[in-house]
């Protein structure tokens, strides 16, 4: 199912404009379940029930926040890969950039790098190199062997620690 996320009901002109194309793509693939939802329950949805949300389309604001939203509920930008995918292409990237604000501070996380990285091995057919580098970093989450910036990720990562 593709779910286009909007505020047509405040934003009348930019996502109904959104909504018109969404529409006008979704004739072009009839066997894809297609729907329609405001931001504010998708966010409820994300939260709540993420298993009810698949694909997702949106405008760009809407997508930062979400991102930003399920970040939060895996236990931060630090641990979220990115992708950006096309016909016989693909560019990963850690959502959060570059984190000069902690430059030489020794707190630099690399796992939302090294999980995009996972996406971009897979899209290459990598199976066995991309199952190698996840199994090397959920072992050193699952240790804790990190410091204070994934304290949340940890409980996260491991349920038996509520």
């Amino acid at each position: 199912m593709v779910t286009a996320v909007h505020k047509a009901s405040v934003m009348k002109l930019s996502d109904g404009l959104f909504l018109s194309c969404t529409q006008e793509v979704a004739k072009n693939y009839p066997d894809i379940r297609y729907e329609e939802m405001l931001i504010d329950n998708a966010a409820s949805y994300l939260v709540s029930n993420p298993g009810r949300m698949d694909v997702m389309v949106m405008p760009n604001l809407y997508g930062d926040i979400v991102s930003d939203l399920c970040a939060g509920l895996i236990g931060g930008l630090g641990l979220t890969p990115s992708g950006n995918m096309g016909k016989g292409c693909m560019m990963a990237e850690a959502v959060h950039g570059t984190a000069p604000d902690i430059q030489g501070m020794d707190m630099a996380n690399p796992t939302a790098l090294l999980m995009s990285a996972l996406m971009m091995l897979r899209s290459m057919d990598l199976h066995d190199t991309a199952d190698k580098i996840a199994k090397a970093t959920y072992t050193v989450l699952k240790e804790a062997k990190v410091g204070p910036p994934l304290a949340s990720a940890q409980k996260t990562l491991n349920p038996t620690a509520y």
